[in-house]
């Protein structure tokens, strides 16, 4: 999956900078090849990246609950 994700993303480096190459030659079809490139990069990529990142559960130590709160703040207005 690791591999998938860099493909995925060298994928999406050189379409960017095809985009920009067909940009600075003024073609026609430039912001299409650049607005098809954000869209794969929005709904492809990082959707995938998302999950292979928190696919174990990783996210949990993230995640603010009321007892890690009242741990941050437990010493807060003591002086």
């Amino acid at each position: 999956m690791k591999l998938t994700l860099k493909i995925m993303f060298v994928i999406f480096l050189i379409w960017m900078a095809i985009g920009l190459y067909l940009v600075n030659t003024d073609h026609e079809k430039a912001q299409v090849v650049m607005g098809l490139g954000v869209l794969y990069f929005s709904f492809l990529f990082m959707p995938f990246f998302i999950y292979y990142r928190y696919r174990d559960g990783k996210y949990k130590k993230y995640i603010l609950n009321d007892e890690k709160l009242k741990n941050a703040f437990k010493d807060f207005g003591k002086e």
